[in-house]
């Protein structure tokens, strides 16, 4: 994708036909940044699609959605809206309370927009794959500052990722967009989610034993020891979601969920990604994360099944 693959209205209300199907836009013009209209971000995630729809294929969507822009309020809603185009694709999953929920999945470009046009400015994707949702094909980290500095942030994933790579997991690692990293191991479908979240738990607890003072696990605000970076596991139970990669992001800078080397990592800051520079950085540089949609038989994809041995953790630097 060398160029936008199409132009999407500043203003008012389009009909956009893509591969035979209609996509209603609405309030085009409408600001959900001062200077970023709904169009705007439409037009962003066009220009991304080729490198983001794989990693939401298949998978249950909740949406969080921003009736009035970013700087208002949201609400999340895991239920497919009706009226919706009948070619939405839907996913029914037991929920807590009883109840079976039809989750909306994005699977191409236009069901893409119609998302983001619902008011959706990040996307938040199931962990398993609609044909098994209770078996996730990623194990996922979500390393939060709270007031920790971004330094500490980057220190814990990388300690982290040795951590991992001393169990012979290949890791990969992203911006969350907001404050913190998110650090992923693509796995074989087979433990289902509460396993995944045990291992997540073990090895959280073991590395931040070892660092006390950078990192803790205590997952409950009012108990977590200040200045520390929590590594959440939690963000693997049941119905939890991460913002995907290439999401915009709520923040003032618009900024983006992106992926980055582990070698560049030590000099990345959150500002360096915004809605404005990430579809260029793809042009230049493809999808990083490509191995993370890798198909289920990818010998990239770790067998956390079998895997039951003590976990070690990486010596600090420095």
């Amino acid at each position: 994708m060398a160029r936008r693959a199409r132009a999407i209205p500043n203003a008012g209300d389009a009909v956009v036909e893509i591969d035979g199907k209609k996509v209603k836009l609405t309030n085009l013009g409408k600001p959900f940044w001062p200077d970023i209209t709904k169009g705007d971000l439409i037009q962003y995630y066009v220009d991304v699609a080729e490198w983001l729809l794989p990693h939401l294929r298949d998978r249950a969507m909740v949406m969080k959605r921003y009736p009035h822009g970013a700087a208002g309020e949201f609400f999340f809603m895991k239920r497919a809206p009706s009226p919706r185009p009948d070619w939405i694709e839907t996913v029914a999953i037991d929920h807590d309370s009883g109840n079976v929920i039809d989750f909306p999945i994005i699977q191409d470009v236009a069901s893409l927009m119609w998302c983001i046009n619902l008011g959706c400015i990040d996307l938040n994707q199931w962990y398993a794959r609609k044909d098994d949702v209770d078996r996730p094909d990623y194990v996922h980290f979500d390393l939060d500052p709270g007031e920790a500095p971004f330094e500490a942030v980057k220190e814990t994933a990388l300690l982290l990722d040795e951590t991992l790579r001393g169990l012979g997991m290949p890791t990969f690692v992203k911006t969350s967009g907001s404050k913190g990293v998110h650090v992923y191991v693509p796995i074989k479908r087979g433990p289902v989610q509460k396993q995944v979240w045990t291992f997540a738990k073990t090895v959280s607890v073991e590395l931040t034993k070892r660092y006390p003072q950078l990192m803790t696990a205590v997952y409950v605000r009012a108990k977590r020891p200040a200045g520390r970076v929590l590594v959440d596991y939690n963000q693997n139970r049941w119905g939890s979601t991460l913002a995907s990669i290439y999401s915009v992001r709520p923040t003032p800078e618009a900024s983006v969920s992106t992926p980055v080397t582990w070698k560049e990592l030590p000099r990345v800051e959150m500002a360096d990604f915004t809605l404005h520079d990430v579809p260029a950085r793809l042009r230049k540089l493809g999808d990083l994360w490509a191995p993370v949609a890798a198909a289920e038989d990818d010998p990239i994809r770790f067998d956390l099944g079998k895997f039951m041995q003590p976990v070690k953790v990486a010596k600090r630097r420095g």
